[in-house]
């Protein structure tokens, strides 16, 4: 049973047993994997805070063919929103990390998203504006899916941010100017947008509403 390194996301994890857990995570050349890792809820000598959402980091696992699971040996993380410092960006790495899970089909190579995943924790790490980053995620998720349409009824505000988001990475979002209510506009397109093409709402959208109040 050959051991893979790569590097990758955390996607989620759950519980599993007494000691275990599963972890989802999406790697940079094979795709979205599952995998179980050995006493993760009792010791965090092997994965500390490196299984947190939207943690990238390098991984290595065992996988065995006609096996659903892998197994893995160790989660070593490189960056974490968790460097940040910032609740509310804590609360949108598990919102970052939903939208990709939602998008990334077991075992089906996507270095794009797997890039853009990465370089938004980049963003998050270096202090760039939650809220910013936030709709231009959303853009280029649903971009990359090939499904994205810009609401005709947006301002020309609204189109304007989407028309510098092209032509930049996450990093350099903090520089567009925009106000809170274009950002606004485009955060009810865009869930609008995600809820049809998933046909339910996410998860994380709840807590994040939850934290806004």
């Amino acid at each position: 049973m050959p051991l893979y390194t790569t590097d990758a996301l955390i996607l989620r994890t759950h519980k599993l047993g007494e000691s275990d857990r599963i972890v989802v995570f999406l790697t940079r050349d094979r795709g979205k994997k599952r995998g179980v890792a050995k006493n993760a809820r009792q010791s965090r000598k092997r994965f500390g805070g490196a299984l947190e959402p939207l943690t990238h980091g390098r991984v290595g696992y065992f996988e065995r063919e006609r096996r659903d699971l892998v197994r893995l040996d160790y989660v070593e993380a490189v960056r974490s929103p968790l460097l940040s410092g910032s609740g509310e960006a804590l609360g949108h790495a598990g919102y970052f990390a939903e939208l990709i899970d939602e998008w990334s089909p077991d075992a089906d190579s996507n270095e794009t998203l797997f890039r853009l995943g990465a370089a938004v924790v980049d963003a998050m790490v270096g202090g760039v504006p939650i809220d910013p980053l936030a709709r231009y995620f959303e853009y280029w998720v649903l971009k990359l899916q090939g499904v994205y349409e810009a609401d005709p009824r947006l301002s020309e505000e609204a189109l304007a941010f989407l028309t510098a988001s092209r032509g930049i990475g996450p990093t350099a979002v903090g520089g567009i100017t925009v106000s809170a209510g274009a950002l606004r506009e485009l955060e009810s397109s865009h869930r609008a947008m995600i809820r049809w093409h998933l046909e339910k709402d996410l998860r994380s959208t709840r807590v994040l509403k939850d934290m806004a109040r």
